[in-house]
């Protein structure tokens, strides 16, 4: 026998697999990865004791401030990662959401992922010094330059690592330092021919680099909106395509000349 039922019996019978989705939906991990801010590293200076960047077979210069290169912390390729987790990062500005596939797109095993960042940093490492170099005229092969990040590993450096050669073999050009004597931070791939390359995490790292202390942050010009748009207070963003943009707006900072903003 069917008898008819009341309005708000109806609503609560339809609400029941809705509920039932939802509630299956906070207990399925997602296929999301939470970031944070993670360290930096000044490689103009020493990480763990060991001098990141030491250069042999030509003639260095002692540096004043620093060149801060940026990372986050993101959970595991293989981490749980929870729809409660994922709302309480959205609402938070020291956290991050971000597509797992993003961060991790090789796939694999922890192991592997983190042996492939690590050859990617290696890499990185040897075009970093090759593109420092074209930019000076120096020939390669001059010099041994090597470069020391421990277990950081990703090519988001590069263009820190090129700066941080520059520095140390010419400065400015005219005896002073790259930095002007500031806390320059920021981040993007290098290219042998000085092209700047996008990363990601970019609004990650400009609360780790104003964490540490930078006064200015060096991005790609590709993501320079996404840094602007979490810029923190007294954070100067200046985005960047080239090495020789980099260069010159480090340049044009200590001499009070125009330097690009978002």
């Amino acid at each position: 026998m069917l008898s008819r039922l009341s309005r708000p019996r109806v609503l609560a019978l339809c609400a029941l697999p809705v509920l039932a989705l939802f509630g299956t939906a906070a207990l399925a991990p997602l296929p999301f990865t939470l970031a944070r801010p993670g360290v930096t590293a000044d490689v103009l200076g020493k990480d763990d004791g060991r001098p990141v960047i030491t250069i042999t077979g030509a003639e260095t210069r002692t540096t004043d401030g620093q060149l801060r290169m940026t990372t986050i912390l993101a959970t595991g390729p293989k981490a749980d990662v929870r729809i409660g987790e994922v709302f309480d990062s959205w609402f938070r500005t020291d956290r991050a959401v971000m597509p797992r596939d993003a961060v991790y797109p090789t796939g694999g095993s922890e192991k592997e992922i983190e042996k492939h960042n690590l050859d990617d940093m290696k890499e990185s490492q040897n075009v970093a010094v090759d593109a420092a170099l074209n930019h000076l005229d120096r020939e390669p092969g001059s010099m041994r330059v090597d470069v020391d990040l421990g277990d950081i590993g990703g090519p988001s450096a590069g263009l820190f690592l090129s700066l941080g050669i520059i520095d140390k073999l010419d400065g400015n050009g005219s005896g002073g330092d790259l930095t002007g004597g500031r806390t320059i931070a920021g981040t993007g791939t290098i290219t042998a021919d000085g092209k700047v390359g996008a990363v990601g995490g970019v609004s990650m790292k400009v609360q780790g680099a104003h964490r540490d202390g930078a006064s200015v942050f060096l991005v790609p010009k590709a993501e320079c909106r996404q840094a602007e748009a979490e810029r923190p207070d007294g954070l100067r963003i200046v985005p960047v395509s080239t090495l020789k943009d980099a260069v010159g707006s480090l340049k044009a900072l200590e001499s009070g000349g125009k330097v690009p903003s978002c």
